[in-house]
């Protein structure tokens, strides 16, 4: 353990009681009170998370903008100033290299990748760079995010916030002070309720959080671990690296075809891409709702009629619809929404429905 990174809110952790664990070279609560309890406050009340393993990134110079649309599928160029989108990086077999939202300030674009590929993403901007006039700055150590989530966010943010949030629309962010403490305000999350990322400095990292924590007291704010928030992004359908997407899955396999603008300017993995879509996927990503008891889990084989057709690559019991849920790939033939197949289980094959994705739709506005 004493080789695993830590943020600067790991002695309000401590405090707090939170279970600790390794999680991509960090030190994490995986829960405080515990998953369930976390996870059915996000969803009726809010939950705040400590979620500073993620990198944090600032991409500035005059060709920021054409250097981020070289190396990300979508389009930046559409992206106006204090909004955000949702992106990948690819390779140039149209792989996935990661995901990650891009944000839109007048002089500078940010970037968050995810915690396990942060080094890997950084070299790979960087070696990118050299045709274009931009900076990359790594603003991870002396940063933090943290992410307040569910239908009473904004009620506990909005008075801290010397900008109000009312307007604040998904996808949108603001520059502001909360308690003083200078901040950018995001309307995102990773858990399909309403809801806010902050990023602010490291030196007021307990500060801020205390301040939430107090305001949200009444509105019973729950501190939350990555148990719960991998719970709730599975309900809402959303992709996790190294599950749903990863350098064998391309984008149209795992539903994500939608983030790629094939019409933009040349970017990386855009030749693969193209023919990858004239050539159509074999392979589809799907929802499974079991229809039996049972948890499907990562790696765990998906058949028909006996016959293997694909693989889990996430699954849980769902906290909100009560039974087990799980994503996984199978081939096109099989991925019809309301085809019955199998997860095997223990070597038992039990009952899965194809079903769309979402699981479950929440708050979010």
């Amino acid at each position: 353990m004493s080789e695993l990174r830590r943020t600067a809110l790991y002695g309000r952790h401590m405090d707090l009681g939170a279970k600790l664990v390794p999680f991509s070279g960090w030190e994490m609560p995986v829960q405080y009170e515990g998953i369930l309890t976390e996870h059915h406050a996000v969803r009726t009340r809010a939950g705040l998370f400590d979620v500073s393993h993620m990198g944090r990134v600032e991409i500035c110079g005059p060709d920021a903008v054409d250097f981020v649309n070289r190396i990300t599928v979508n389009d930046v160029e559409r992206l106006k100033p204090f909004r955000s989108q949702y992106t990948l990086a690819c390779a140039d077999d149209g792989g996935v290299i990661d995901d990650f939202l891009v944000y839109r300030m007048p002089d500078r674009l940010l970037v968050i990748p995810n915690a396990g590929n942060r080094e890997k993403d950084l070299a790979w901007f960087r070696r990118s760079v050299s045709a274009y006039n931009v900076e990359i700055r790594d603003l991870s150590e002396e940063s933090m995010l943290i992410a307040l989530q569910g239908p009473r966010s904004e009620e506990i943010l909005d008075p801290l916030t010397e900008a109000g949030l009312d307007a604040l629309r998904f996808q949108e962010f603001v520059v502001t002070r909360i308690g003083g403490i200078e901040a950018r305000v995001f309307r995102t999350g990773y858990t399909g309720e309403d809801g806010f990322e902050i990023w602010y400095p490291a030196e007021h990292a307990a500060a801020l959080w205390d301040l939430l924590m107090d305001s949200g007291a009444s509105a019973g704010l729950q501190p939350c671990g990555l148990g719960a928030r991998d719970t709730l992004r599975l309900e809402a359908g959303l992709a996790l690296y190294g599950h749903e997407i990863d350098e064998s899955i391309n984008p149209f396999e795992a539903g994500l075809g939608w983030t790629v603008r094939l019409k933009k300017p040349a970017f990386t993995g855009r030749d693969a891409l193209k023919r990858l879509k004239r050539a159509g996927v074999k392979r589809k990503l799907v929802g499974l709702r079991m229809q039996e008891r049972g948890i499907p889990r990562q790696g765990y084989e998906i058949v028909h009629d006996g016959s293997p057709v694909g693989q889990v690559v996430s699954g849980a019991i769902s906290p909100t619809l009560g039974h087990g849920i799980g994503t996984g790939f199978v081939s096109v033939d099989r991925a019809e929404p309301g085809t019955v197949l199998a997860v095997t289980i223990r070597g038992r094959h039990i009952p899965a429905e194809v079903v769309n994705l979402p699981f479950y739709a929440g708050s979010r506005k």
